[in-house]
């Protein structure tokens, strides 16, 4: 059998996953495929997973003989005996792979140029993405996966999770997008309900963001039911490039809208504490606190279910992107993750990053994603 195995990580180290598949011995026929996230690790440690994950199922699937296909020249060479290996944890993964070897009548490892091994990469991109298949998928041996009916979520990620905690129905999928840089956010202003528009370095990320999620949601064969856009500018901006990228129709709504800073909007964190230490200093501590004639995270919060409940009512079983502000966002995420109010004071999310969570018909939910910026490396 021909095992084609790939691993990748979005920054190095950074969010990890492996991707590997078994094939006939003329690779023609796939006989199954594995993948798998592997939370934050270098792109090496995930390659030699790939390849791992890719003899295990091999040996699953009965093989003898294995041709094993990387585009990693680092791991092959060192398979191989022809390089050694310095680092101690590559070590480790390499005894693994070798004891596996050991079990077949013959292994031979082969380098194969990037562009041959687009189905691995595929699956290592996959599950970066969030997707999983740690176990042997027989059903890979009927061919291709046929692509879901235009307009569903179709996410056999989001059935697996259900799975393992006891959810039930097809949930409804939230992209939840930050918008970009404007010029309060260069100089870490509070920006509330005030109205900047993106710099031109923000218009580059709401770019690459959309172009990503555009990317991701191909990928899944998924159709967003739409984009929900806060009506601040910086957010409808943002937003409009993901409408253009993905085909979605764009709508604005009221309760996405950024929380209301009050007497604060426009200073910095230290110009606000000067300005008011101890009002400043419960408002730290407490999400029921107001900035002055501002509104409390408390009450953010329940604009944000609000919309949250209509959004899950009108849109049951499909993929909804919102580009919204860092508050919304976070009490989206913190009502998924069933947390208490320390989450918003110790979760950091950074301008035109990426989020995921999965709301279910029955109350149950699960965030898939949390901060991924890869897509804005280039512009760093």
């Amino acid at each position: 059998m021909v095992v084609e195995a790939d691993g990748g990580s979005r920054g190095n180290p950074g969010p990890a996953g492996y991707g590997a598949v078994v094939l006939d011995a003329g690779a023609r026929q796939v006989l199954g495929e594995v993948y798998d996230g592997l939370g934050i690790t270098t792109n090496n440690v995930a390659e030699y997973r790939g390849l791992i994950a890719g003899l295990s199922a091999a040996r699953d699937l009965g093989a003898t003989e294995v041709e094993a296909r990387m585009d990693s020249k680092l791991v092959v060479e060192q398979m191989s005996g022809r390089w050694k290996i310095k680092h101690p944890p590559l070590q480790e993964l390499a005894d693994t792979a070798r004891e596996l070897a050991a079990g077949f009548d013959a292994v031979t490892f082969v380098w194969i140029p990037r562009k041959d091994n687009a189905r691995a990469d595929a699956l290592a991109n996959r599950a970066m993405d969030g997707e999983s298949s740690p176990t042997l998928d027989p059903s890979a041996a009927a061919g291709p996966a046929p692509k879901p009916p235009a307009g569903t979520t179709a996410s056999t990620d989001s059935a697996a999770a259900a799975a393992w905690t006891g959810q039930t129905g097809s949930p409804v999928r939230l992209i939840l997008l930050r918008h970009g840089q404007t010029e309060l956010s260069i100089e870490r202003r509070y920006s509330g309900h005030g109205d900047p528009e993106l710099t031109e370095l923000g218009q580059q990320q709401a770019a690459a963001a959309a172009l990503a999620i555009a990317k991701r949601l191909s990928r899944q064969g998924v159709e967003p039911a739409a984009v929900l856009s806060s009506p601040l500018r910086r957010a409808r901006q943002t937003a409009a490039a993901v409408a253009e990228s993905t085909g979605a129709e764009l709508e604005v709504r009221e309760g996405l809208i950024e929380t209301d800073f009050g007497g604060w909007e426009g200073l910095t964190f230290t110009e606000a504490r000067e300005r008011d230490p101890e009002l400043h200093g419960r408002w730290l501590g407490s999400a029921d606190v107001e900035p002055p004639g501002g509104e409390s995270f408390r009450a953010v919060g329940e604009r944000v279910e609000a919309e949250r409940a209509r959004i899950v009512e009108e849109f049951a079983g499909r993929t909804v992107i919102l580009v919204s502000h860092v508050t919304p966002i976070k009490m989206l995420l913190r009502t998924a993750l069933g947390a208490g109010d320390e989450v918003l004071y110790r979760m950091h999310l950074d301008l035109a990053c990426l989020n995921i969570a999965d709301f279910y018909p029955d109350g149950g939910a699960s965030v898939r994603l949390v901060n991924e910026t890869s897509y804005l490396d280039d512009l760093r």
